[in-house]
């Protein structure tokens, strides 16, 4: 496929449609087969735009995500998400057919290539494994780079520099939680004045945020922030709206006879009954409370574990995504993810 040149004047959006996105991170859990994606960017809503920097995530449940960001520009991202949809090219691969085969676009008297672009892809391969892959264009806005891990590709342009990519790092890794709270614990990292430095004035990070993450089969959590008024931090208002969702329940570091709280929860996913036992033999005459939330954060189910041993019965809870948490004397000491199928 050859490069598309396109007159300027055939270009149908704005500029800011171009400049997505600042600081972003796309993730999997090979664990829990999940795929997240969230960021930020210093460009909010607009008429061209309304979904802010939302525009730039491409989700696939079960397969992987997508970033394409950096004079964004809608083709490389159909052509991307195309890719992943139709084969089992490592990531890797993906960027380096996008590069050879960027489509792009006159603007202002400078065309913009690949050399432009910035993509972070993560997916697993026919075994369940993890894997990732980024890539910063040359001429994409300074400060830019991209991080990755096994499960993670961290990347940003128009940053205040290094440490902002560094801090979504250590974030996301020193998350405790599913990978919905590891996401959004990376978002927190960048939360700083000027992380996106055209906000630098305004004293916030960004203008837009947003948290996505699917299960096996479908986008479970899609939160977006599309816009603030001004001087108020996006992250934080995204914050507030995913607390409301998913407390991520902070595991307290208590242990009981020097041993942490071993819980096992069988089949889960479910398409029947739950059995959750308690591994520790020691704690079969204490009583641990077991609460249930919905994905909206409300209570649904609460019990008493006797005997180390719970059913939870098919018909105690629809269809869906639920979170645990279990309570020793009034501490948590567990938490986690329930699937009914």
């Amino acid at each position: 496929m050859k490069k598309a040149f396109l007159l300027s004047a055939a270009i149908a959006f704005s500029i800011s449609s171009f400049s997505q996105d600042t600081f972003s991170i796309v993730a999997v859990d090979s664990v829990t087969g999940e795929v997240g994606s969230a960021g930020a960017s210093c460009l909010g809503a607009s008429g061209n735009n309304p979904l802010g920097a939302m525009i730039i995530s491409s989700i696939h449940p079960g397969r992987g995500a997508i970033h394409t960001q950096a004079w964004y520009y809608s083709p490389n991202q159909d052509n991307a998400d195309n890719y992943m949809d139709t084969s089992l090219a490592h990531p890797d691969t993906i960027i380096g057919w996008l590069a050879a085969n960027d489509v792009g676009f006159w603007y202002m008297g400078t065309f913009y290539d690949e050399t432009y672009r910035q993509y972070g892809i993560v997916d697993f391969d026919s075994l369940g494994n993890p894997r990732s892959a980024g890539y910063t264009g040359s001429n994409a806005d300074d400060y830019k780079n991209h991080i990755t891990g096994p499960n993670y590709a961290i990347q940003g342009n128009i940053l205040l520099g290094q440490e902002i990519l560094d801090s979504m790092e250590a974030g996301f890794l020193n998350a405790t939680g599913d990978l919905a709270c590891k996401l959004m614990a990376a978002l927190q990292g960048a939360n700083v004045p000027g992380a996106d430095i055209r906000c630098l004035a305004d004293s916030v990070s960004s203008l837009s945020a947003f948290i996505r993450v699917a299960d096996s089969s479908s986008i479970y959590l899609d939160i977006n922030v599309p816009s603030v008024p001004q001087g108020v931090e996006p992250i934080d208002s995204l914050q507030k709206l995913f607390s409301a969702i998913n407390p991520c329940f902070p595991v307290s570091a208590i242990f009981i006879k020097k041993k942490s709280l071993e819980v096992m929860v069988y089949p889960n996913p479910s398409k029947g009954n739950f059995e959750l036992r308690i591994l520790n033999d020691e704690l079969k005459s204490e009583n641990t409370e077991l609460t249930i939330y919905n994905v909206l954060g409300e209570k649904v189910f609460q019990s008493t574990i006797i005997n180390n041993q719970l059913t939870i019965k098919r018909g105690d809870l629809k269809s869906g995504m639920y979170f645990y948490r279990l309570e020793l004397d009034g501490e948590t000491v567990k938490t986690g993810k329930l699937l009914i199928n």
